[in-house]
């Protein structure tokens, strides 16, 4: 607004020399009026082409040849990779708060590393992780779209934009043909979904690679696999070019909105890695991967069990560690927080199992 004000302010001081030098209506009524219009149609012009610019390069993808806007670059040492997307970190409240995170914000950034030690610390052992930054949505917006139907709604421009472009660049610069693995949670499970619906549909070459995608903490719904036939949900520990996914909550959170799961979702047990509502006891967890009284994560028994919910299309678990609260975005019951770290040593062996059996055929 401030380069408009400046023009108009200019084009206003000239006219009014104008008008000054030649005796104020020398120039005649008609003309004055129609070099005022002239001078606010240029100055309406400037500012239209400015925000059309300002838009423009908004809507642009991040640049992910700069490796400043990547979170982790790995040294190549094994022979399958990890596309990790981060959950949701950016949780502006103040008022005017941006709806979406700049790409080198500060506070997002800053909480990577911890959600990297806590979630894809899981695929190190077995893959090369690569974490790009990305523009992703604030929280209040996220739980707005989600009341009004789909959290989704909130992260079809800018986390989608980028998530492509970086997946666009890793293909095209870093993958070198490895089969891989595609991960994330919440908003990061989120856009893992959409780019499994868009994405890889556009890019069947790149999806006949993929050892399995983790989109944990946010559903895969019935829809979402009738209306994409490309797609296949796991049904057992090994097989493989699959899609596996929970949502971990309590019994209480039966009726409950949660932000992270759809209607008609499915899942598939952590633990036992089936189907079916067979109960997977805490003798079964190998290990949940999850914060002490220090504050720093450690390998711990916590009685994190699992059984689906198949109505719901959850896992349901009783593990007396706390939960993730913020009830009226997950419920009364979530273990939102869990997903990954409740069931961390099983997830790492069958991350292990999915890459041997695909390396097998």
């Amino acid at each position: 607004m401030k380069k408009k004000w400046l023009k108009m302010t200019a084009a206003a001081i000239g006219l009014s020399l104008m008008l000054t030098a030649c005796g104020g209506a020398a120039m005649g009524e008609d003309a004055s009026d129609q070099t005022a219009q002239e001078e606010t149609v240029d100055a309406g012009d400037a500012e239209s082409a400015e925000e059309d610019t300002d838009a423009a390069e908004d809507d642009a993808a991040v640049d992910y040849s700069d490796e400043d806007n990547w979170y982790q670059i790995p040294e190549i040492t094994k022979d399958v990779d990890t596309f990790y997307i981060y959950p949701t970190l950016y949780d502006d409240s103040v008022e005017n708060a941006q709806d979406f995170a700049p790409i080198d914000d500060p506070t997002m950034r800053g909480k990577v590393p911890d959600v990297y030690q806590s979630q894809a610390l899981v695929f190190e052992d077995s893959t090369n992780v690569f974490v790009p930054y990305y523009r992703q949505a604030n929280l209040s917006i996220e739980v707005e779209a989600g009341k009004e139907g789909d959290m989704q709604l909130a992260l079809e421009t800018k986390p989608r934009t980028d998530i492509y472009a970086a997946l666009d660049y890793y293909f095209e610069n870093q993958n070198d043909g490895r089969p891989f693995i595609i991960a994330g949670h919440s908003q990061g499970a989120a856009v893992t979904r959409m780019a499994l619906k868009e994405y890889f549909k556009e890019h069947s070459d790149y999806y006949e690679r993929m050892v399995a995608a983790y989109v944990v903490g946010f559903s895969i719904s019935k829809k979402d696999l009738e209306e994409n036939p490309h797609l296949h949900f796991a049904e057992g520990e090994d097989d493989t070019g699959v899609i596996v996914s929970w949502n971990t909550e309590g019994a209480e959170n039966k009726d409950a909105f949660n932000l992270v799961v759809l209607k008609d979702s499915v899942a598939i047990n952590p633990l036992n890695w089936k189907r079916d509502d067979t109960y997977a006891s805490a003798d079964e967890n190998k290990g949940s991967w999850v914060k002490n009284d220090d504050e720093e994560y450690e390998m711990q028994d916590i009685g994190a069990d699992a059984q689906l919910d198949l109505e719901r299309g959850v896992v349901i678990c009783t593990t007396d560690y706390p939960g993730i609260g913020m009830e009226d975005v997950f419920g009364p019951a979530s273990f939102h927080n869990g997903d990954y770290g409740f069931y961390f040593e099983n997830i790492k062996e069958n991350v292990a199992k999915r890459i041997d059996s695909y390396l097998s055929k």
